[in-house]
């Protein structure tokens, strides 16, 4: 259903972005991402590392490394996917936010809300 295929909108190191191979629904669970869940006290041990711009909010006390293809989403303010915490089952359920073609690129909000247009985390020293 997804694929990692080379982004033009990323400006990283690797250039990856997550695509459809089909077609998916508005609604459709497209991806579960296991997390691995580490306590906030230890999150300064990985602000020292590139895992730092790849970690998430994993409820209150805890931050969260996503495997599968959760890390290499690339965002928008306008996705077209979102992602729910699924604490049962320790996983990141990401959904098409709006009908998606085969080949189209998956974005979601950084931010964790579909429609939260704040400044992201790794743009904040630009407006300084």
């Amino acid at each position: 259903m997804i694929e990692i295929k080379t982004s033009s909108i990323s400006d990283g190191d690797f250039n990856r972005g997550v695509f459809a191979t089909c077609d998916i629904k508005k609604g459709q669970l497209f991806h579960e991402a296991p997390v691995i869940a580490y306590p906030n006290d230890q999150h300064p041990h990985i602000e020292k590392t590139i895992l730092a711009d790849y970690a998430f909010e994993y409820g209150s006390n805890h931050s969260a490394i996503l495997l599968g293809y959760g890390m290499l989403f690339n965002h928008s303010y306008e996705p077209n996917a979102r992602y729910e915490i699924n604490f049962d089952n320790h996983t990141f359920d990401f959904y098409a936010y709006t009908d998606v073609k085969a080949g189209e690129e998956m974005l979601i909000n950084y931010n964790g809300e579909v429609d939260n247009n704040d400044p992201l985390w790794f743009n904040e020293d630009e407006k300084e």
